[in-house]
């Protein structure tokens, strides 16, 4: 056993380093490690066992965990056209269409037709958005477009699960099971809605006066873990109870705290799940309907693609609505849960779960190069003097802003300063007591630890045009600057410091904008002398 897990890590470490070269997900180095130790090691049947199907499900419900953090009803009222009227479109259609085509033209059961006409609907939440954040092009109107389409997909996922959930009932009475359903859906939010509002800040409030990492980190597993299991106990999946508990938790100020804790632990069981998602891959049969492949992976770009392009052109140009349908062509990695929850509950057969899988890998391989390129494609097809409509969509991220780390007495100081020099900034604190201070003062303030990467992203700190370091304790400073030197450049970052000791081991970071409070106390001290 510990032979396959050090083999499995090693196998994962070196397809992800090429993999990542060549900006590919990891979701693709997963599945590849996977079917590599399922012939390694003869472990093509492991999948069904039950130990390992439900830690990898844990990846999932930590999915839907962090989708239930970034739930917002403002966010989705402001987005409203984009996400209700143009992703329901693009879902229901979608949908159809691929439904209408397996069921008739390739003549599958009607399980494995609707299984496969959702599944394909999804497009990949993971590699759009984390592509568009690093290359800006979220704030963009096609970037925007895209967004909103993929949050109403994110959204559809829960009934979709809950859907496969009744198909795979033993009960045969279905209005029974939706009735049932609907009544367990009420209890399930009502009782995490009473624990919320009356229970959950007060007690994570009291965690965080403890000024425990470990116990802030624990009560977020509990939290995720425990609303998972009161789900499986009205008769939901995980999931649902996971997505509950994180819309819950965005609603306070520990959100982005909470996702920045959970994240490795998401991404750890995710790569378990599609790892055991590549386990389920045998050559024999990808080769014997490579044609069928090839065929469905074409048809399912152009359909997504027709579908896309139709709905958005019905309010933007044709620019601007081409690069929305390019980004969005791809099927994404809630196909595979849904493909995987669907083969659990035996609802699908082995040859059609094969065939969709790869087909779904290959449009998620190809990916990242359409996003490299949609400015190129979409030169090919369109007159370069047809960009200026787009440019005009543009929305103007938040840049040339300060972020300051820490609201103690100096970090008060220096956003009282900047507050008056008309300057805008973000603040982070991770004490609970500053933070009210800050919330009081009505400041723009993110609860969390300023060492951890995705809290600095939380503040645009790659747009910034200062990042000014007000930590006192001397070993978090110098860790915190040892991580914001990988983020932003060194001549950005201004940090305070109490001894001439202390301001050389900054310096051999690169760091030269360091004020050394002792010697700015003895300037102005001679100053009287």
């Amino acid at each position: 056993m510990l032979l396959i897990i050090v083999s499995t890590l090693f196998i994962s470490l070196l397809i992800n380093i090429f993999l990542k070269k060549i900006n590919l997900p990891t979701i693709i180095g997963y599945i590849i490690t996977g079917t590599s130790i399922s012939y390694l090691f003869g472990l093509h049947e492991a999948v069904n066992n039950h130990t390992l199907k439900e830690i990898a499900e844990f990846g999932i419900v930590f999915l839907m965990f962090t989708i239930g953090l970034e739930f917002s009803l403002k966010h989705l009222k402001e987005m409203r056209y984009e996400v209700f009227l143009v992703g329901s479109l693009q879902i229901i259609a979608t949908a159809i269409i691929a439904f209408l085509v397996t069921f008739y033209l390739f003549s599958l059961d009607l399980n494995s037709a609707l299984i496969i006409a959702l599944a394909l609907a999804m497009s990949s939440t993971a590699i759009v958005l984390k592509t568009f954040n690093e290359t800006g092009e979220i704030n963009k109107r096609y970037g925007k477009n895209a967004l909103g389409i993929l949050i109403m997909q994110d959204i559809a996922v829960i009934p979709i699960l809950i859907f496969i959930g009744i198909l795979g009932s033993k009960e045969s009475n279905i209005s029974s099971i939706i009735l049932q359903t609907s009544v367990s859906v009420l209890i399930l939010f009502v009782i995490l809605f009473v624990l919320a509002k009356y229970l959950l800040e007060p007690f994570l409030t009291q965690i965080i006066k403890t000024r425990s990492d470990e116990l802030f980190m624990s009560s977020i597993l509990f939290l995720a873990i425990g609303a998972s299991y009161l789900a499986y106990v009205v008769g939901f999946s995980y999931s649902l109870g996971a997505f509950a508990a994180g819309m819950l938790i965005s609603e306070t100020k520990y959100k982005h705290q909470a996702e920045a804790e959970l994240i490795p632990f998401r991404d750890l069981l995710l790569g378990v799940f599609f790892i055991t998602v590549g386990m389920q891959i045998k050559f024999d049969i990808v080769f014997s309907y490579a044609p069928i492949i090839l065929l469905l992976l074409l048809l399912i770009i152009l359909v997504k693609f027709a579908i896309i392009y139709f709905f958005v052109r019905k309010k933007d140009d044709k620019r601007t609505t081409l690069k929305t349908a390019l980004t969005l062509v791809q099927v994404g990695e809630f196909a595979l849960v849904i493909l995987e929850l669907a083969r659990v509950n035996s609802l699908i057969v082995s040859p059609y779960g094969q065939i969709m899988i790869v087909t779904i890998i290959l449009s998620m391989v190809l990916t990242p190069f359409i996003l490299r390129n949609l400015s190129v494609i979409t030169d090919f097809f369109m007159k370069l003097d047809d960009a200026k409509s787009e440019q005009e969509f543009l929305t103007a991220p938040i840049e040339g802003h300060v972020v300051v780390l820490g609201y103690g007495e100096f970090g008060q100081n220096v956003v009282s300063k900047l507050k008056n020099d008309g300057e805008f900034y973000i603040i982070v604190e991770n004490n609970i007591d500053r933070y009210t201070i800050a919330k009081n003062h009505h400041e723009s303030v993110i609860f969390g630890q300023a060492e951890n990467k995705r809290i600095l992203q939380k503040t645009y700190i790659t747009r910034a045009k200062k990042v000014i370091v007000a930590i006192d304790n001397p070993k978090k400073l110098y860790h915190l600057c040892n991580e914001l030197q990988k983020i932003v450049h060194a001549s950005k970052i201004v940090v305070k410091v109490h001894a001439l000791r202390e301001r050389q081991a900054l310096l051999d970071l690169g760091i030269s904008n360091i004020i050394v409070e002792n010697e700015e106390s003895s300037k102005a001290m001679l100053e009287y002398v």
